[in-house]
């Protein structure tokens, strides 16, 4: 794709199995590390990471060469098998199916930069899926046709 130029943001969220709280923070630098990893060996640009122990914020900056589903079905896949081969958890970890995709011009990066990074403080006060429903309200989404939170 030479001589190709794009800026394509994307935050990714995505939860643990049934939202259980399976991700500790004594393993979490370690899977958000790996994930690093995953998207790099993508020729992709990961730009923050951070996320509460049942579910994840990822924001990329991905070029037009891959599909944004290919490039989660691969984090979650071998982040799975990477929770699972170092037995952090008794019985097997497992992504839930689906993920929410937003995308960003350069001009919001900042705000969604800051907002990844205050995980911790923001989810004091909501649930994830209390965010993620105000942040489909936000935009106008039907949320009750969204499988990202199945079975809730």
């Amino acid at each position: 794709m030479a001589n190709t130029y794009s800026q394509l943001y994307f935050q990714i969220v995505f939860a643990v199995k049934g939202r259980q709280n399976l991700i500790s923070k004594n393993n979490k630098d370690e899977i958000y590390k790996y994930i690093t990893g995953i998207i790099t060996n993508h020729k992709q640009k990961l730009i923050a990471i951070n996320g509460m122990p049942d579910h994840i914020h990822i924001l990329v900056g991905i070029k037009p060469d891959i599909s944004l589903s290919d490039l989660v079905r691969d984090i979650k896949s071998s982040s799975s098998k990477f929770i699972n081969e170092q037995k952090w958890i008794n019985g097997k970890f497992e992504w839930q199916t689906g993920f929410g995709a937003f995308s960003y011009g350069h001009s919001q990066l900042a705000n969604v930069i800051k907002y990844i990074e205050n995980q911790e403080e923001h989810h004091k006060t909501k649930t994830l899926r209390e965010e993620y429903i105000a942040f489909l309200k936000l935009f106008n989404i039907d949320f009750r046709n969204e499988y990202l939170f199945e079975n809730v």
